[in-house]
This record gives C-alpha cells, sequence and structure tokens, in this order.
C-alpha cells in the first residue's frame, strides 16, 4: 500500500484523538463559562447600565482575558448571584406546592366547616352534606 493511499482516519493515532478530544471539551467549557457570565452581568442589579455595557465591550473584545478578568473580579458576585437565584427559585416552589396543597380541602375539620355553611346557604342539602362529611373524616 503506498502512503498516499492511507486516509486521514488511519493515521490518527491515540494521542491525537486524545489531544482533539481535549481541546474539544475546552471548547465546550469556554462556550459554557461565556454564557455564564453574559447570564451573570445581564443579572446584576449591583452595576449600572454602563458598567454591564463596559463589560460586554470587554468580553466581546478581548474574549479570553475578558472572561478571566471578570471571573476574578465578579466570582463571589457571580457565586451569590447564583445562591440567590436558587433560594427565591426555591421559595417560590414552596410557595405553590403549599398552596396546592392548601387548596386541596386541607384538614377534614375545614372541609366539614365548608360544608356546614354550604348546607346553612341552602347550596347542598343534608344528604349531600352527609357524603361529604363521610368523604372528609376518610370514608368513600
Amino acid at each position: 500500500m503506498s502512503p498516499l493511499a492511507i486516509t486521514p482516519l488511519e493515521s490518527f493515532g491515540t494521542g491525537q484523538v486524545f489531544w482533539s478530544m481535549l481541546w474539544f471539551f475546552c471548547f465546550f467549557i469556554w462556550i459554557w463559562l461565556l454564557i455564564r457570565v453574559f447570564a451573570d452581568i445581564f443579572r446584576s442589579h449591583d452595576m449600572s447600565g454602563w458598567a454591564k455595557a463596559l463589560w460586554i465591550v470587554f468580553v466581546v473584545v478581548l474574549p479570553y482575558l475578558g472572561v478571566l478578568v471578570y471571573l476574578i473580579a465578579r466570582g463571589k458576585e457571580m457565586t451569590q448571584h447564583s445562591i440567590d437565584d436558587a433560594r427565591a427559585m426555591e421559595a417560590s416552589q414552596r410557595q405553590y406546592i403549599q398552596n396546592v396543597a392548601g387548596s386541596a380541602g386541607g384538614s377534614p375539620a375545614d372541609e366539614i366547616a365548608r360544608l356546614a355553611d354550604l348546607k346553612e346557604k341552602g347550596v347542598i342539602d343534608d344528604a349531600e352534606f352527609q357524603a361529604g362529611k363521610a368523604k372528609a373524616l376518610g370514608g368513600s
């Protein structure tokens, strides 16, 4: 077989594969860092609009240096923003779950009181009240 007949894949050794994979993963880590930095710039409430604009220009014009300087200068703020967002999301989720769980009827006493109020208003009759009461107390 002549040297000209070798395809590029056949000349790819283990070292080249490892080196290519390393650069590939470094590229995606770089993209991830870039996205995180831009997201943090836009969600920072402690920076003015001009400061945000300057950081964006710095990161766009000198991307590697800009991201590195941003991570060094504002790394603690990035962490705090992430923690604050996670806490806000957790609080929102807890509030939603409590609202949904609370609207499901609450305790049996609350359900019976609600049924008694409906019976007094004439919305339901005695049979419906007894059926609802049995259901609230765990019957079928």
